[in-house]
Formats: C-alpha cells, sequence, structure tokens
C-alpha cells in the first residue's frame, strides 16, 4: 500500500513536472518543487475538491462533467498558489494543466501500476 502511494505521488510530480514544461502558463523550476506540488494537489483534491465537487454536484450532471473540469482546473490554480517557485499565469493556464497532469497521471499509473492500480496487484 505505501508503495502504491509513493508511486502515485512520483507520477504526479512527474506529470506537473511534465506539464510545466510543455504549457507556457506553467513556471516549475525543479522536481522538488513538482514534488511539494503533487503533494499539496494531493492534500486539496482530497478535503477541499471532494468537499466542492459534493456542493457543485447538480451543476456538474447539467453541464455533463465540464462543471468538474473548470473545478479541478480551480485546485490545479490554488496548489500552485501555495508552493514556492511555481507559477501559473492565468486560470486557463491552471484548467489547461490540471487536463495535462490527469491525463499524463493516468497514462503513467496505467504504466507502473497496472489495471488495478495497486503495486504489484496487492
Amino acid at each position: 500500500m505505501m508503495l502504491t502511494l509513493i508511486t502515485k505521488w512520483l507520477v504526479s510530480a512527474v506529470a506537473i513536472f511534465g506539464v510545466g514544461y510543455v504549457l507556457p502558463g506553467i513556471v516549475v523550476p525543479s522536481f522538488s518543487v513538482a514534488l511539494v506540488c503533487a503533494l499539496v494537489l494531493g492534500i486539496l483534491s482530497v478535503t477541499l475538491g471532494s468537499v466542492l465537487k459534493l456542493l457543485t454536484f447538480p451543476i456538474t450532471v447539467l453541464t455533463l462533467g465540464l462543471s468538474a473540469l473548470l473545478l479541478n482546473g480551480f485546485v490545479f490554480w490554488l496548489a500552485a498558489r501555495f508552493v514556492e517557485g511555481m507559477v501559473v499565469t492565468s486560470y486557463w493556464s491552471a484548467f489547461l494543466g490540471a487536463l495535462g497532469v490527469s491525463v499524463v497521471s493516468a497514462i503513467l499509473n496505467r504504466i507502473f501500476l497496472g489495471s488495478d492500480g495497486k503495486w504489484g496487484g496487492q
């Protein structure tokens, strides 16, 4: 279980670092900043993100999930505000960053953790 958690954290950090390299509106100066951002993003997603998704569920149903994507962009922007050294220039950069991190993380988690999402099938 601990190995799975560490793998997911490292995958998120790699995804954040990669998105910072590709997108012009996001600056991630070092991998250590990406590690901190992945930790903050995980904590915010589990706490604040879960509460906001519950509160905005009716809007999410009406917009067929678009508001959930917008909410993920907000949580990504908020995480960047907490991490010293990481810069997100606009909300739309945060939106694209959150989208990119989600896609890259999903692919890398599938590669490293398999279809069950756990290290070694534990």
